[in-house]
Formats: structure tokens, sequence, C-alpha cells
């Protein structure tokens, strides 16, 4: 089972792109005419042509923010979904995308005459996918706030740190996959023992900020327009007193999401090798192709694992049916993940939870 050949890899830890962007109600209809223009030059790998895009954008009367977001924002979202489909390689993705992080640095704006305070925007720890942090934080920029980016995978204690340091009034945290959940409601417990509100948003806490609100989060955002104007609304509440993760989460006391993740490796082992006993043709994969089912199977432990913290049987099934999608993209059954979810459950069965979530996305699936 490896949902990906080998030229379509990289080293990046995780990419799986989940489900769809969190668009803003509000749009700029004479903005899908310069997403085109940008999405050609990016196709293009014209770096050139795209600053030339976005320079006529501003100039033909597009305002800052929607450029930033119904243009740039447009095109890296279409970026991923090419690449989901097939149309776009991993290097190709990279490309494009590093494109888009040019533009934005290029983007001129009269810098704002107010001052709304400080807001610190990071990725949480782990978490790899920075441009949508990028967007809220430029956004946040042009709508008057001091605003300290901190990028890709932030450590929970410099995060505090960095917190203590500025002073700011608010922390923005961003994450892409769902994986990330456990790092996230660290971060998030972190920053509000140290009195400072947490917004948090992207993929990673559901379409509906679900895993948002369990987490404990003091607001929640489906996209940078909507965080910055729950920001100019007013302040976030004070955040609760300090407090453990198990407060927020009592299920974890069973200790099956501690369990999963502490053998992942031997559960990924232990499923690689009963697939090769039920699967002959599998003994004649090479290294390549065994290391990358390998990282196909460590995924489904992550996202199972996740599942597991929040205790939402939802997060697994949108996972592997997500991953199906791929698959069949790239001509493999969905049915392939199948061998792979019973493996797993013969393993847990001593986890009734996991098995309970294990059981519902093979459901879906078959």
């Amino acid at each position: 089972m490896t949902t990906t050949a080998a030229s379509d890899r990289d080293e990046e830890p995780a990419r799986h792109h989940i489900g769809s962007r969190l668009a803003s109600a509000r749009r700029d209809e004479r903005a899908v005419a310069w997403a085109d223009k940008l999405w050609s030059s990016v196709r293009a790998a014209d770096e050139h042509s795209a600053l030339d895009v976005v320079g006529s954008a501003l100039a033909a009367g597009l305002d800052a923010e929607t450029v930033l977001l119904e243009v740039i924002g447009a095109v890296q979202h279409r970026v991923g979904a090419e690449w989901a489909a097939n149309r776009l390689s991993v290097v190709e993705e990279h490309a494009a995308t590093a494109i888009n992080d040019r533009v934005i640095a290029a983007l001129s704006a009269d810098r704002p005459t107010t001052f709304l305070g400080r807001v610190t925007v990071a990725c949480v720890d782990k978490e790899w996918h920075a441009l949508p942090a990028r967007l809220l934080a430029e956004t946040l920029r042009l709508r008057g706030w001091q605003v300290g980016y901190l990028g890709a995978q932030v450590p929970t204690a410099h995060l505090v740190s960095h917190v203590h340091r500025t002073g700011a009034d608010t922390v923005c945290l961003s994450a892409a996959l769902s994986t990330r959940l456990p790092m996230a409601h660290a971060a998030i417990t972190a920053v509000q023992a140290v009195g400072t509100p947490v917004m948090v948003g992207g993929l990673a806490f559901g379409a509906d900020g679900r895993w948002a609100r369990q987490l404990g989060a003091d607001a929640w955002a489906p996209e940078a327009r909507a965080a910055a104007d729950r920001l100019a609304a007013g302040p976030l509440p004070r955040p609760r007193a300090p407090h453990q993760a198990i407060d927020d989460l009592p299920h974890l006391s069973d200790q099956e999401f501690t369990l999963v993740t502490r053998t992942s490796r031997t559960l990924v082992r232990e499923t690689l090798q009963g697939l090769e006993q039920r699967f002959p043709a599998m003994r004649g994969y090479d290294d390549d192709q065994r290391e990358r089912t390998a990282e196909d199977l460590a995924h489904i432990v992550e996202f199972l694992a996740a599942a597991l913290y929040v205790d939402d049987e939802d997060l697994f099934t949108h996972f592997l049916t997500w991953t199906g999608e791929i698959l069949t993209a790239r001509s493999v059954p969905a049915r392939s993940l199948l061998p792979a979810l019973d493996l797993l459950a013969e393993q847990l069965r001593d986890f009734p939870r996991a098995r309970a979530i294990i059981a519902a996305a093979r459901e879906t699936l078959a």
C-alpha cells in the first residue's frame, strides 16, 4: 500500500491538505480574474510575472487585503487542490508556495497610522504549513495591529518566552493538520497560564471549530478576515485559571491516547509485516516502496491518536476519506486501506475507543 510514487515525495514531515480552505463570505468579484492571472504566473514558475500581476491588481483598484486573501490566498488554495488531484507534483507545489511567499513579501501597502495593539501569530509546534498564518499576520498589519509573526513550528516554551518579552495582547495560533491538536492544546494552556488569551484557526481545529472549543481556546476563526474582524470587535475574554489538559479532556484518563502514541512505531512495524504476509506481492517491494508504505501507515496511526485525543471518530474518518480520494486520484483503490485498518484493530483489541474509531472509518470506506 503506497499512496504516492517515490518521485512525488520529499522530506516534509506531513503534507496532508485535509478538507477545503475556509473562505470569507465577503468577496470582490474583480479578484477572480487577477487570481487566474497569478495562477498562470505561478504555474509557469515566473516570479517576476507574479510580482507584476499583484502590482497591477493594486493599481487597478483592489485593496491590499483583497489581493492578499482573494488573489494570493485563492491561488495557494488552488495549489493544494491541484496537488490532491495529482495534477501538481510536490516540487511544483513547493515552487508555487515559494513564489506566493515572495509575492506577499513584496506586497506594498501604506503603513497604517492607527495602533490597535500587539498580536503574536505563530504555527503550533510541528506544524509546517505556515502560509495561512502568514496571510493572517499580514491582514492584521494592514488593519493597524503590531504583529509578531513567528512562522512555522514554534516550540511552546519559545512562544511563551516571546509573549513575556513583547507583552502581546493576544496570541493567534494556526494549525493545518489535526495531528497537531495535542501540541496545540499544550500551547493554548501554556499561553493562557500567563494571562494571555488565545485565538486559534486552521483546518486542524475542524471546519466548524469544534476542536478549538474542546481544547479551551478563547476564540476560533475560520479564516483570516474573520479573525481580524473578531479582534476589531474588542478584546478576547480573559483566559481561565491555569489548568491541566485532562481538565478539558477527561476521557484521556483511560490512557488510550498515551499508549497508542508510545507504541506507534510498533503498531506501524507489525502492520507492515502483517500486510506482507497477507499480500505476497508486497514482498517484492523495493526499499523505497516499503519506506513509503511505512510512512503512510505512520500517518494513519498519527490521525488515530489525534482522534483518541479529542474522542471524535469523525476526525479519523475524515482523514481516511480524504486519503481514499488521494489514492483514487493516483489510480490506487481506496479499499486498499481496509487491510491495514483490520491489522491495527487486531493489535488494539484491548482499546475499546480505538477499535470503535477504526470501525467507524472502516464502515465508511467499505
